[in-house]
């Protein structure tokens, strides 16, 4: 049997005494209660000030389409993202647009017209964490072919390729009709080998109560060395253990072995925020979607245990 470390033990200590208390509602939600619970916030983003904070933050600029197939060229230009009433806007239209046809990092050349435009946002080299609590306050798009998104991707890719290395979905929300009484969000890890041979798990929460286009929700995880829990509004509806995933990667030899530990996600990620327009998933918009479309984001809130030490 693997020997636990105290952090393990004190984190899943934690994380029963959140269980166990009372859910406050999602307005009253704030640092005061985070820290009440064990966590120091460590790096925020209210979006109180006039532009995007670049100290923070870095746009994706390209036409790839996420590896998707997405519909939509991403850019930096302030109609796609920008702050407006203490909320950063993620705003996606209906238009052609011509960018790179790959993102830069992967050292090709070309361009790729497009007919959607929007922005993917992320922290990577800004903002990067090896376990915590990781919370945004956000309120959703919904349309055929929309997908917004809330989500982490590891910095150093240190298992190699996606999605041996990993992904973390706090939320996705894919073609949810406008008119639907109970739209539904996802919450989903993506490891394994590399793509194609990557697999998935996760849950599907139906908002009952509220529809989260109309009312801001606070979707966040609570990731600790070898478990990850998922809340909305800090009610508990997902977990998943190490004992569920795993990183396989060859040997000297060529032979796939599982990495020891709790590989993948047991190294350091960043958040992104973004909002796709068709793809695989989701599918082509159609006449029934009205653009332009839009997510608001009302804070990034990033907290670390202040009880151990990771």
């Amino acid at each position: 049997m693997k020997m636990k470390t105290f952090s393990t033990f004190a984190a899943r200590a934690l994380f029963l005494s959140l269980t166990c208390s009372t859910a406050v509602a999602a307005d009253i939600t704030d640092i005061a209660y985070a820290e009440a619970k064990g966590w120091q916030l460590d790096w925020q983003d209210e979006f109180n000030g006039k532009d995007v904070d670049e100290s923070k933050w870095q746009w994706e600029e390209n036409c790839w389409g996420g590896g998707n197939d997405e519909l939509q060229c991403y850019t930096d230009r302030q109609k796609n993202s920008f702050i407006e009433g203490g909320k950063l806007i993620i705003r996606a239209y209906k238009e052609t647009y011509k960018g790179l046809a790959e993102p830069e990092e992967f050292g090709t050349k070309g361009t790729k017209t497009l007919p959607y435009t929007s922005a993917r946002m992320r922290t990577k080299d800004k903002g990067d964490w090896k376990f915590g609590r990781i919370e945004v306050r956000a309120k959703l798009p919904a349309g055929q072919g929309v997908w917004p998104a809330i989500w982490m991707l590891p910095t150093d890719y240190k298992y190699g390729k996606w999605a041996a290395s990993g992904e973390i979905d706090l939320l996705e929300m894919v073609s949810q009709p406008v008119d639907k009484e109970h739209k539904e969000t996802h919450a989903t890890l993506h490891y394994g080998k590399e793509w194609p041979n990557n697999v998935y798990t996760g849950e599907t929460y139906v908002h009952e109560a509220s529809d989260p286009t109309k009312k801001f929700k606070t979707y966040a995880i609570e990731w600790a060395d070898g478990e990850i829990r998922w809340y909305i509004d800090d009610h508990h509806y997902a977990t998943q253990f190490a004992s569920g995933w795993y990183s396989q990667i060859r040997d000297e030899n060529g032979d796939w072995y599982n990495v020891e530990g709790n590989a993948p996600f047991n190294e350091r990620f960043h958040l992104l925020l973004n909002v796709a327009v068709g793809g695989n998933w989701p599918g082509k918009p159609d006449g029934s979607t009205k653009f332009p479309v839009q997510m608001e984001v009302d804070y990034v809130r990033v907290y670390s245990l202040s009880l151990i030490h990771i």
